[in-house]
C-alpha cells in the first residue's frame, strides 16, 4: 500500500503529501518529480546474498545492498540503459539483516539530521516509493558536473594503498581513523579546513551509531578549482539498528599504534576524553574542538523532531532514539573532568 504523507519524504518538513520545493530544488533541479516510482522493487538474488555470507565475516550494511542507477528525464526518474551516465543512486531495501524494511528510512533520516541539526556537507537525498508502497533510498551523484562530465573522486581505500590483494577481504576495514587523517594531510593543500570537516563526520557517526564508516565510505572530490577536498558524506546510517557491530568500522579505532586514553583504558568506551585527544593528535585547534564538541554534547530538539517526522515505524524510532542518547551520555563524560 502506497503510504499518505504528512511530511515531505526528503526533508521532512510538515504539511506536504510529496517533495516539498526545498527537496525538488536540492534533489530534482527544481523539476516537480513524483515521489512514487513506476516500477516494482528489484531483490538481491538468494545466490548473491549466500556468496556475500560466505566470503564475509562481518556485515557490511552498503555490501549487501542493491544499488541501481536512475536518470532524470524532464520530470520523470527511469533507469539508465547500457552507456548512459547516472545521475542517481536508488537503493531498495537489502537482504540479509534485522530490520530490512527500515533501512532506507534509517539512512534518510540519519543524513537529514547531519544536515539540518549538525550542518554537515551531505549527499543530497530523499525516500522514494515503488509502486507497491515498499521504500527505497535516492541519493543524487556529486561527482556528475552540469555538463555530464565527472568530477574526479577517489575513496579513502585507494588513497591509502589498500586492496583486496595486498591487505586481505577486509581491507577497507583495517587501521585507524588516524591514519585516515594522514591520508588527508598527504593529498589536501588545505588541511586544517578539511580535517575539522573530518574531525565533525568522525564525531557524528560515533554519535549516530554507524558502526559501518569504512575507507570506502570517505572520499576526496576534485573542486572547482582543481584542488582534492573532502567530499560530501554519505551512507550514513545508524547500523546498530541493523547488525551487531562497535564502536567503528576501522578495527583500531580512533588512534594508531593501540594508543589508549586513560579514559578508554579504565571505562572501555569513547568518551569526552577520547574525542578531545584524538582533535589535538590530527591538528584540529583547540578552540574549534571545544566548540565542536559542546554542540556535539547537547541533546538537539531537532534531532527528536525529524526523528518523529521519519518513516521509521515506532519500534524502531525507539531504538533509534535510545541507541543515541546512550552515546551522548558517553559524549558527556570526562574521566580527566575537562567538562
Amino acid at each position: 500500500m502506497l503510504p499518505s504523507l504528512k511530511y515531505c519524504p526528503g526533508t521532512l518538513s510538515e504539511g506536504y503529501s510529496t517533495y516539498s520545493p526545498t527537496c525538488r530544488k536540492r534533489v530534482f533541479n527544481n523539476r516537480k518529480v513524483s515521489h512514487i516510482l513506476p516500477y516494482l522493487p528489484s531483490q538481491l538474488s538468494e545466490e548473491d546474498a549466500e556468496k556475500f555470507l560466505e566470503n564475509r565475516q562481518r556485515i557490511s550494511i552498503s555490501g549487501v545492498q542493491e544499488k541501481l542507477s536512475l536518470k532524470l528525464k524532464k520530470n520523470k526518474l527511469r533507469l539508465t540503459e547500457r552507456g548512459e551516465q547516472g545521475q542517481y543512486i536508488l537503493k531498495p531495501i537489502p537482504g540479509d539483516l534485522k530490520k530490512v524494511d527500515q533501512v532506507p528510512a534509517n539512512e534518510q533520516l540519519t543524513m537529514q539530521i547531519a544536515r539540518q541539526v549538525y550542518n554537515l556537507n551531505t549527499a543530497e537525498n530523499a525516500l522514494i516509493f515503488f509502486k507497491n508502497g515498499e521504500p527505497a533510498y535516492i541519493t543524487k551523484r556529486f561527482d556528475i558536473k552540469s555538463d555530464g562530465h565527472k568530477f574526479s573522486q577517489e575513496d579513502f581505500s585507494s588513497l591509502s594503498g589498500k586492496t583486496k590483494d595486498n591487505t586481505g577481504d577486509d581491507f577497507k576495514y583495517e587501521g585507524s581513523y588516524e591514519e585516515v587523517t594522514l591520508v588527508l594531510k598527504k593529498y589536501v593543500p588545505a588541511y586544517i579546513v578539511e580535517v575539522e570537516k573530518l574531525f565533525t563526520l568522525i564525531l557524528f557517526n560515533y554519535l549516530f551509531c554507524n558502526g559501518d564508516a569504512h575507507l570506502k565510505n570517505f572520499s576526496l572530490l576534485e573542486s572547482s578549482s582543481g584542488d582534492s577536498i573532502l567530499s560530501p558524506a554519505y551512507d550514513l546510517i545508524n547500523t546498530k539498528l541493523h547488525v551487531n557491530d562497535s564502536y567503528f568500522a576501522l578495527k583500531e579505532g580512533l588512534f594508531s599504534k593501540d594508543y589508549q586514553t586513560k579514559s578508554f583504558e579504565n571505562n572501555g568506551f569513547y568518551a569526552y576524553d577520547d574525542f578531545y585527544e584524538f582533535a589535538m593528535k590530527i591538528g584540529v585547534l583547540e578552540t574549534r574542538a571545544l566548540k565542536i564538541l559542546e554542540f556535539f554534547r547537547e541533546n538537539h530538539e531537532m534531532t527528536h523532531t525529524l526523528l518523529e517526522r521519519s518513516f521509521l515505524n515506532d519500534a524502531t524510532k525507539k531504538e533509534y532514539v535510545n541507541c543515541h542518547l546512550d552515546r551522548l551520555k558517553a559524549l558527556n563524560y570526562s574521566y580527566s573532568k575537562r567538562i
